[in-house]
């Protein structure tokens, strides 16, 4: 403060302040708020710690490969029992008295277990062959050990048989040693035995016949017995034997239609399978079938069991046991099969509540499906969204035409169409999907009460094994279905419903069948939508609303309730919000479950509902039970690309470790999902689960949790259970709802509930509060503010030659703090602190190896890139709500993106965002390059300014990087050319903004015309610090001879003043002498280009003027000319008025112009290079690549008939 300033290199407006105040601002204030971001990293830093050893001690993780699953599998029955199935006292007494509690654990699991495995069938991650080594068998009673899931036994009879071949000691207790040392390969062999003995038992049926096998059986496990097996039987002829049994096997399975033939075919098999076991595997002659030569043995055999479902099970498992060579170690391949057979085998390790009967359960109650014309519609690289999926997704489009040309199964009389559009939208974020989903609480609530109420027989005879027809059993159905109605009813609100049944659009009705096909598909789904209808009141015809919930009926939907509305919803608040509000009085039950479009959900999740609804009874800090349950949720759409990569990491730190923190210790979660689960009855009595007032209430879900939390309500979050969630998954999509979520937290910023909930917190909550929800939209603000705190600050001290005259000072000479702390930040501002919480969940889960691996690759793909990019987006639209208001929802969309961005696409989405702000920050980071002085020397300098290049890179070029063929030069010849157009299109009323520049220029203005006087002013006052650039480079140009009078600057202006003069002129003069004076126009740009010439020639040689001058004039009067437009668009209806409202869009239509030629230079440049485009195909489709995909066939639109066809 104290330091003295002789002289500046401009005009001083205050020479005689006696302390240096703008200059310690312009040192100090990047600091402060250096250190008022840091909040922000050592709250990641808590989080990830924290969240970490919470995640740790919640068992996550502790399976999450198959090679863990095997290892722990035993164990998975008694878990699943102890979870999952609820037990009376009685229960268990009697069953510990007789020991049967252990099979009927394994049997209740195995039948559960089994409608899992048939789920991930009938949804195609699996193929037949995973499907068989994947089941157990229903009907357990005949075998006397566990029979687990063939691939965990596979390989395991032919590694005994080799092993047992090879044994050289005569010692049976080393050979049964080894074999028992692996419980699954003793269990193999036991299983193996049995099952084999039964088949052939029930094959036969000679009793004579009967009676050798029993023999045989006889000498078997009494040579166990008597430990001399080795020396009874040969060990070198069980490979034939093996052999043998394998081809018999193979023709039980097979398909016959001469019953004769297939009869005389298994008896010759039989017949020699006998005779190796008598002649080639005993070691000494028996004499079987003596004692009977009236005919040959084994000659009657009983085909009709080949109809039989229970004895073929045991076919088709013994022939996997005996025929499985290779390890089933990869089993299953998909990796979606995977994570969700581990996650669940996980999840039942994990603290959970004990499971009620069904009966004491609480109950709880877009695009619909692709069209034809959708699926074969081309994009315009010639690419089908069907085709896009079958290459995203090879092996389920294998494993569903194995599922679709089965004749078991019963496809063959479906329309292949109908079949191809269910599997596409089964794929996509579509409402067939999401209900598909919620089906399955139906599905597992009938086998619940099936589990719940059968008797023993009944469950060991397995739950697709049970005999309808039998009068119990079909008592139990009906009862399981009744029990699974009360429980559970899923209504979908949909407003459009009623419109889309009375047009006669082609589209709308192709919804309304889809909609309708899924009621008669689904009994239990139920729709609600805003009927609209034209009735006459005193006279006159009005329209009225209604609230209608319908169902699905014989052949078309039958009306259940209606309710009359006072007017339309959507007018009234938002239309998300308001569609929960009008459906939410259809609901019944205790709990309500909110599920948005773009969700799925899983058979073996929706198995453990009855824990979760058991969450609500539990009580927490006294006497208070939860309010709000919330779920974790699995982002299915990050295989897509890696955009959806990035998101699907960051969505799913935000939905695991992110609200483990919040809920517990922090206790400022709240409800950010639509998976959570509500009390209905304390929401509908405290203001519903909704708010839904325009604009204010843009992010709904949040401001329920507000609501919640503020009645007194309590929010939990549970990871036992998880949802499926699709994501955004193009750039632009991504960058709309960053956008959307951006404006949301602008408004809660300025919302009432934001400051209730800060009131009523005490002060370690109120922080948590802050730093969780809209205080890190403020962090990412701040960052940016920091960014241009720095940059004007330093303009302030190049170019008023403060900065050269304190560094040679010799007092701060060696002072490095401001370096030293500028330095540190500039390196975190990457990011790397901010992704410790991904990396500690994706190690928690997958292992750190993985974690680590994941986080290279991302950075290899450019993901710093892509999260600078989006800290953009995020301090635009939030700086933007908070200075003026006015967010508005922002329909992202939810298809694939494989298309082609245009570039006036990109400029129109990002202009305002992230270009101009891109370009400012070049101007002063060029300035500062040319005219600063400091840390010249010193190695610091690289990365302070290294940040900020990398910021204003990724501002400028990131929409271009990931966008596919981005850099292909035919298509940015087509971008210049559709940008050329759209720029030249005049506006008016009706135009699109996607049609003109015009249009577009003033729909981008909407902010203004709606913000208040206080808005308007501060937009004047953040207009105005371009004019710093003039004012301090016009006392660096050489024609200013070194004067620092304010003449100097008075002259700049009228230099400015004029250009626009004659910019003007030449505007006017093409209007008013274009077309009928075409020759007074050439004359008078002649002129203009001669007065030019002379001006300039005269200031060469008389003024002094230096070529340097003119590129400095450019960086002096560019940002000036910016500055007038902000100023003049802030004033506009004054400007309007006075008529030069036009002369203001001429003069931004050559700005945007100029924007947009620079931005476009360097991609025209990068087109050139054919490499260029090869390499961002694979950067932005690795994660495609890596699963052995052919992403660049797709974009450049070479189709592989074959799998097309």
């Amino acid at each position: 403060m104290s330091l003295s300033v002789s002289g500046y290199d401009w005009h001083e407006l205050f020479p005689q302040v006696p302390h240096n105040i703008p200059l310690v601002i312009a040192i100090w204030s990047p600091i402060v708020l250096v250190y008022f971001m840091d909040t922000q990293i050592w709250y990641a830093i808590f989080s990830t710690v924290v969240g970490g050893i919470y995640g740790a001690f919640s068992h996550l993780g502790e399976i999450r490969t198959l090679g863990m699953l095997r290892a722990r599998f035993e164990s998975v029955p008694s878990a699943f029992s102890k979870r999952l199935v609820p037990y009376s006292k009685d229960e268990n007494r009697r069953h510990q008295r007789d020991d049967t509690l252990e099979r009927i654990n394994i049997a209740k699991f195995s039948q559960m277990w089994n409608e899992f495995i048939l789920s991930m069938r009938n949804e195609d991650l699996i193929n037949h062959w995973e499907k068989n080594l994947l089941l157990v068998p229903y009907s357990s009673g005949d075998v006397s050990v566990v029979q687990w899931p063939p691939f965990l036994l596979a390989s395991k009879i032919p590694i005994a048989l080799d092993m047992a071949k090879d044994f050289k000691e005569r010692d049976d207790a080393d050979l049964f040693r080894k074999i028992k040392n692996d419980d699954f390969m003793y269990f193999a062999i036991i299983e193996c035995y049995e099952t084999l003995r039964d088949v052939l038992l029930g094959l036969l049926l000679d009793d004579g016949d009967k009676k050798i096998i029993w023999q045989i059986c006889y000498e078997v496990e009494n040579s166990i017995q008597q430990r001399r097996f080795l020396r009874d039987f040969k060990m070198s002829g069980l490979p034939l034997l093996s052999d043998k049994l394998d081809k018999f096997l193979n023709l039980l399975m097979a398909d016959y239609e001469d019953a004769q033939l297939y009869r005389s075919q298994i008896i010759n098999k039989l017949q020699d399978i006998i005779e190796i076991i008598i002649k080639m595997v005993l070691e000494k002659t028996h004499t079987f079938h003596e004692d009977d030569k009236r005919e040959q043995k084994f000659e009657r055999v009983n085909i009709d069991l080949s109809q039989s479902r229970s004895w073929m099970e045991k076919v088709v498992r013994l022939h996997l046991l005996l025929t499985v060579k290779e390890s089933a170690i990869n089993v299953p391949t998909n990796l979606e099969a995977r994570r969700r057979i581990t996650f669940f085998a996980n999840s039942l390790f994990m603290t959970m509540p004990s499971a009620p009967k069904v009966r004491n359960m609480i109950s709880f109650r877009e695009p619909v499906l692709y069209s034809t014309e959708e699926l074969k519609k081309e994009n315009e690289d010639g690419i089908t969204t069907l085709f896009y999926l079958q290459s995203i997704y090879p092996d389920e489009w294998k494993n569903y035409e194995e599922r679709i040309q089965d004749p078991k199964l019963g496809y063959a009389n479906k329309d292949r169409s109908e079949l191809d559009r269910q599997w596409v939208s089964y794929r996509g974020q579509t409402l067939a999907r999401t209900v598909r989903g919620m089906m399955y609480y139906r599905e597992t609530l009938e086998l619940q009460c099936f589990l719940d109420f059968a008797d023993d027989n009944a469950i060991f005879g397995g739950y697709r094994a049970i005999d309808i027809n039998h009068r119990d059993y079909r008592t139990l159905k009906e009862q399981a279905q009744a029990l699974a109605d009360l429980k559970f009813t899923y209504v979908v609100s949909c407003q459009l419903y009623g419109a889309q049944k009375k047009s006669s659009d082609a589209q709308d009705r192709s919804c309304y069948v889809n909609i309708l096909n899924l009621m008669l598909t689904y009994p239990s789904l139920r729709v609600a939508y805003i009927d609209e209808r034209e009735e006459t009141v005193n006279g006159k015809a009005e329209k009225v609303y209604y609230s209608v919930l319908v169902k699905g009926g014989e052949k078309l939907d039958e009306e259940i309730y209606r309710i009359k509305l006072p007017g339309r919803p959507t007018e009234i608040g938002e239309g998300k919000p308001e569609n929960q509000n009008h459906a939410i009085i259809f609901t019944r039950g205790e709990a309500l479950q909110t599920i948005d479009m773009n969700q799925d959900n899983y058979f073996e999740e929706a198995f453990k509902m009855r824990n979760v609804l058991e969450e609500f009874l539990k009580t927490h800090h006294g006497q208070r039970t939860p309010t709000i349950l919330g779920l974790r949720e699995h982002i299915f759409t990050g295989s897509v690309s890696s955009l959806a990569w990035f998101m699907s990491n960051q969505e799913t730190s935000f939905v695991t470790i992110g609200q483990r923190i919040l809920a517990n210790p922090l206790r400022v979660r709240f409800h950010y999902g639509h998976p959570d689960i509500f009390d209905r009855l304390f929401h509908l009595t405290r203001g519903g689960i909704s708010k839904a007032s325009k604009t204010i209430n843009l992010s709904e879900d949040i401001f329920s949790g507000y609501n919640s939390t503020l009645r007194g309500g309590y929010v939990t979050h549970h990871e036992y259970i998880q949802v499926g969630k699709g994501r955004d998954v193009g750039m632009n999509q991504i960058s709309l709802f960053e956008a959307k979520v951006a404006n949301g937290n602008g408004e809660q910023t300025l919302s009432r509930d934001v400051y209730r909930l800060g009131r009523r917190f005490d002060f370690y909550r109120m922080l948590s509060f802050y730093f969780t929800t809209v205080g890190f939209y403020f962090s990412s603000m701040v960052t940016v503010l920091t960014v241009y705190v720095f940059l004007y600050g330093r303009l302030y001290m190049v170019l008023s030659g403060l900065e050269r005259r304190i560094l040679d000072d010799p007092s701060v000479r060696q002072s490095k703090a401001l370096e030293e702390a500028l330095a540190t930040q500039s390196f975190f501002q990457l990011g790397f602190l901010l992704v410790l919480p991904m990396v500690m969940e994706i190690g928690l889960e997958r292992g750190f190896r993985s974690a680590i691996g994941d986080f290279i690759v991302m950075q290899l793909q450019l993901a710093s890139v892509f999260f600078t990019f989006q800290l953009g987006t995020k301090a635009h639209y939030y700086g933007r709500t908070i200075l003026h208001g006015g967010s508005k929802y922002r329909a992202t969309g939810r298809g694939f993106v494989v298309f082609h961005a245009k570039f006036a696409d990109n400029y129109r989405m990002y202009s305002r965002s992230h270009f101009v702000k891109g370009l400012e920050l070049f101007m002063l980071l060029i300035v500062y390059e040319v005219y600063g002085h400091s840390y010249r020397s010193s190695s610091l300098y690289f990365f302070i300014t290294f940040s900020m290049w990398f910021l204003v890179s990724s501002w400028l070029f990131a929409p271009f990087v990931f966008n596919p063929s981005g850099f292909d030069w035919q298509k940015t010849v087509e971008d210049w050319s559709d940008w050329k157009r759209w720029m030249g299109n005049r506006g008016g009323i009706g135009i699109a903004h996607d049609k003109s520049w015009e249009s577009w220029w003033n729909e981008e203005q909407e902010h203004l015309k709606n913000t208040n006087v206080r808005g308007r002013v501060l937009e004047i006052i953040l207009a105005c610090r371009f004019f710093i650039y003039q004012y301090g480079i016009v006392y660096q140009l050489k024609i200013s001879h070194g004067h620092k009078e304010i003449l100097v600057y008075g002259l700049s202006w009228f230099v400015m003043a004029t250009v626009l003069l004659v910019l003007k002129m030449v505007s006017m003069g093409r209007r008013k002498f274009g077309t009928d004076f075409q020759l007074m126009f050439r004359i008078l740009k002649a002129l203009l280009f001669l007065g030019f010439v002379s001006v300039m020639t005269v200031l060469f040689v008389v003024g002094g003027l230096a070529v340097s001058d003119l590129f400095a004039a450019i960086l002096a009067f560019m940002p000036t000319g910016w500055a007038l437009i902000l100023i003049a668009q802030a004033c506009r209806p004054c400007l309007k008025g006075i008529g030069i409202w036009d002369s203001v869009m001429e003069l931004s239509r050559a700005y945007e112009a100029i924007m947009g030629l620079i931005v476009f230079m360097p991609i025209v440049v990068l087109s050139w290079f054919p490499f260029v485009s090869e390499f961002q195909t694979r950067l932005l489709f690795n994660q495609a690549f890596s699963r052995g995909l052919q992403i660049s066939m797709i974009l450049s639109g070479k189709k592989d008939k074959t799998s097309s066809s």
